[in-house]
């Protein structure tokens, strides 16, 4: 897959849970490291999801992102190895991530904690193309902090009921951080997943989603697969999970789609959304 002309920070957020944000970012991230790619994921969800599927330690005491955000370590001491890849990094979260948002209230600029962990620097030393911030399901100070170190946003829509329910609340969201903290933020990515096609309602969700949100959205649907469910569980990537099954192909597919917009994008990474239909 082509590197991007510019690095890509992308933060992957949804406030609503189960809609595939970790699942996403880890499967993306790793088809990307697999076709040469170099990516660091950012796990910013308490939870540790994210730090579980790529196989990166995250027991209470190992450096991670809580540490980073405050300043204790740098990111280059947080960041692990995955074992999915070795051109995929992960910054783990561990569970002291949890009372982050309480500590970071009265901190000077703590909107602006991650960005200044995440600074050119200390990305130029870990020589990755591609940032993907995993973000817990809300849109607390964590979540705020993603939306100003990056300069896109991917959002994943899962094609059931109520999927657009509350996706006004984030893009409203995304607007405040753009007009108040980061102008260059924008939703450059859209990605369908869960989709049945047995049912009416899967595609119904699809044709609106891509009414409302035209080329930002990726031609490429992630499918409703049993096998991306139960990679997490083996602490894997569904990609080295299960190599040939659907689920695997597809997120193979969204990340070349997300690769050939990087290559075509300008700086501030606009083009993508308008050259992607090509």
């Amino acid at each position: 897959m082509p590197r991007p002309a510019h690095r890509r920070v992308l933060t992957v957020a949804n406030q609503k849970g189960g809609v595939g944000k970790t699942t996403s970012t880890v499967n993306l991230a790793a088809a990307l490291a697999l076709h040469g790619v170099r990516v660091l994921v950012v796990d910013l969800d308490p939870q540790g999801n994210a730090s579980t599927a790529l196989g990166v330690e995250h027991r209470a005491g190992t450096p991670s992102v809580y540490e980073a955000l405050l300043g204790e370590i740098s990111l280059l001491e947080a960041a692990a190895p995955s074992t999915a890849s070795p051109d995929l990094l992960c910054v783990p979260a561990t569970i002291d991530l949890a009372g982050a948002e309480i500590e970071l209230v009265s901190m000077v600029a703590r909107e602006q904690r991650l960005k200044q962990a995440l600074s050119p620097e200390v990305l130029d030393e870990l020589r990755v193309d591609y940032v993907f911030i995993d973000c817990p399901p809300s849109l607390g100070l964590l979540t705020v902090n993603a939306l100003v170190a990056a300069e896109e946003v991917l959002i994943p829509i899962q094609c059931e009921y109520y999927a657009l329910e509350g996706l006004g609340q984030l893009l409203s969201n995304i607007d405040l951080v753009r007009s108040h903290l980061n102008p260059r933020l924008h939703v450059s990515t859209i990605l369908l997943t869960m989709y049945d096609g047995r049912t009416k309602l899967a595609d119904q969700v699809t044709s609106e989603v891509r009414q409302h949100f035209g080329n930002v959205a990726l031609r490429t649907v992630i499918p409703r697969s049993v096998k991306v469910s139960e990679a997490p569980g083996y602490s894997q990537t569904v990609l080295a999970y299960d190599p040939g099954s659907r689920g695997s192909m597809s997120y193979v597919d969204a990340a070349r789609e997300i690769a050939l917009r990087g290559a075509q994008m300008g700086p501030g990474g606009t083009a993508g959304a308008e050259t992607n239909g090509r």
